[in-house]
């Protein structure tokens, strides 16, 4: 019989180039985050909502592009957690997108009555806007928690969890407002309403008979359009930044 054929010689291992360029731009970063680090805000007492917005968006100007802008967010969330108030989400997509935007540990609550009652104790809550019952409703009745964030805070999507705290966003120049109505019309309609009293704005969410609408822009509660919008149960409970 003639011989089996012997097995290949295994390839020789080459040891990598190392890439100075690569080098060069991870030292950079290095370095960058070492300077914030350095500078004291990972321990600074947290900004206000609308403080630290404006302070991302100085950040996110030299981002080139939508790419950029989304792992710049993300770094920023990761450094402003240590020294922000403790958060818990409350729902599978609240659980991914606070964990996109400022990293883990994000502690998980069984429902929104649970994370309602860890806003009021201080905690930032990030609630799923998809649930059976319209939980942001009962913001209307405690105006001493308001939206603050909405996630992704992405001004080319929607939203799919709002963040809820004790804290207030003021205006940023880029922002949306969320607004209830128990008006019984349907979304177009109820658009083309606001639209007349000058407010523009569309249907997020509807649930027990209470409709979610976002306004464009930061609309102040008391602004006087929104005592001849559509509804008798109507309010403002919070604004959130776009980027």
């Amino acid at each position: 019989m003639p011989p089996e054929p012997s097995s290949p010689e295994p390839p020789l291992l080459v040891e990598p180039e190392l890439d100075p360029a690569e080098v060069q731009r991870n030292r950079a970063l290095a370095e960058a985050l070492g300077a914030v680090i350095a500078d004291g805000r990972l321990h600074d007492a947290p900004p206000t909502p609308d403080a630290d917005a404006l302070a991302l968006r100085a950040f996110l100007a030299a981002a080139p592009g939508h790419r950029q802008s989304v792992l710049l967010r993300a770094v920023w969330g990761r450094l402003s957690a240590p020294s922000a108030p403790p958060l818990v989400a409350c729902g599978p997509a609240s659980q991914q997108v606070a964990a996109d935007r400022f990293g883990l540990p994000v502690r998980a609550v069984a429902d929104p009555d649970a994370a309602l009652s860890e806003a009021l104790a201080g905690a930032r809550a990030v609630i799923d806007l998809d649930t059976p019952k319209p939980w942001w409703g009962r913001l209307l009745a405690r105006p001493e928690l308001r939206i603050i964030a909405a996630l992704p805070d992405d001004a080319l999507g929607l939203p799919r969890a709002l963040m809820v705290s004790k804290e207030t966003s003021g205006p940023t120049g880029d922002d949306r407002t969320f607004w209830i109505t128990d008006s019984a019309q349907s979304e177009a309609p109820l658009t083309a309403a606001l639209a007349e009293v000058g407010l523009s704005g569309h249907l997020l969410v509807a649930a027990g008979g209470l409709k979610l609408v976002v306004l464009a822009g930061y609309v102040q509660a008391q602004d006087g359009r929104l005592s001849a919008a559509p509804g008798a149960l109507k309010g403002v409970i919070g604004a959130a930044p776009v980027y």
